[in-house]
Order: structure tokens, then sequence, then C-alpha cells
């Protein structure tokens, strides 16, 4: 039988972004200096001997998303989830780029109306299912990420505008 892992099981979630960095848990165990065995019975969902601490999950979060593995902040999300919060990331200052403020607004809206299309569709045969939950999730987590960008282009526009001062152009600063 073939086990489904869900992505808002915080448990779940570490273990499967930590089987997707790149050698496996091989070699995400050699990063953290630990042996494969050790970390491989601290992750796997049924061995309920062994957990990982604080620091190893931040560790793994930490390593796989450097590493580039799809969804590193996944376990993040679930666990916040969990207790009924929410997070995103906040963009540094030099990833923003100088689009217009309005580009970022469309943004929002198309990703809120893939929140707003993600329930619509579950709701169609009046039940939700965990996926379809999970699903829901995933796109309020890319809304609250974009909400972030917003909020974090808005900050960064302020900046500019009072380094050159009050109705100055761009180019007469």
């Amino acid at each position: 039988m073939t086990r489904k892992y869900s992505d808002m099981n915080q448990h779940d979630a570490l273990y499967k972004v930590a089987r997707a960095y790149p050698g496996g848990l091989e070699a995400l165990a050699q990063k953290m200096e630990i042996s494969a065995n050790v970390l491989r019975n601290k992750l796997a969902p049924g061995i309920e001997s062994h957990y990982p601490s604080f620091e190893e999950t931040s560790l793994i979060v930490e390593f796989c998303h450097k590493a580039g593995v799809k969804d590193a902040l996944l376990p993040l999300h679930a666990l916040l989830g969990r207790h009924g919060m929410a997070a995103f990331v906040v963009p540094e200052p030099e990833q923003l780029s100088n689009d217009d403020l309005s580009q970022t607004v469309c943004r929002v809206m198309s990703q809120v109306g893939d929140v707003a299309e993600a329930v619509s569709s579950a709701l169609m045969d009046g039940v939700i299912t965990n996926a379809e939950a999970d699903l829901i999730e995933r796109e309020f987590q890319g809304a609250l990420t974009v909400l972030g960008e917003w909020r974090a282009r808005i900050r960064a526009h302020s900046s500019r505008q009072e380094t050159r001062g009050p109705g100055k152009s761009p180019e007469a600063a």
C-alpha cells in the first residue's frame, strides 16, 4: 500500500521536501553531518520514537530552499496552518524590480482569482476533499506571497520617493 502524504501535515511535508533534496536523504544527511539512517528515522512518518529538533527542521528547510527544492518552505506553511496562522515570503529589496505598481496589483488580483477558482471547483460536488483543501491552501499561500510582494514594492517605492523629495521625478534626483 502506498502512503499518501499531505502537504498540510508538517511531518509529511518535511519528509517529502527532505526526500526531494538533490541526492536524496543520504546527501542531505551528509550536509547535516548526521547518518542517513538517523535522518530517515527522524523523518519517516511511521517511526514514533525519533523526531527532528527545531534546529534540524530549520536546517532541512534552509538546505532544501538553497538547493532549489520545489516547495521547500511547505513544512513551515503546514506548521503555521496547523495553528491557524499563515506566512508569506518577504522579497529582499534587490529582488524588487522597477515595474509599475499596477502590474503587481494585477498579479495580486490574478492570484486571488486562483484561490476563488480552487474553492469554486472544490465546492462543485458540495464536498471539499483533503486533496482539494491542500490545493486551496497552496493557492492561499500564493496569494499571501504576492500580497507580501506588493507590500514590499510599496515600501520600496515610498523609500525612493522620500529620497528624491516630494514631486521630484527620478531624473531630477
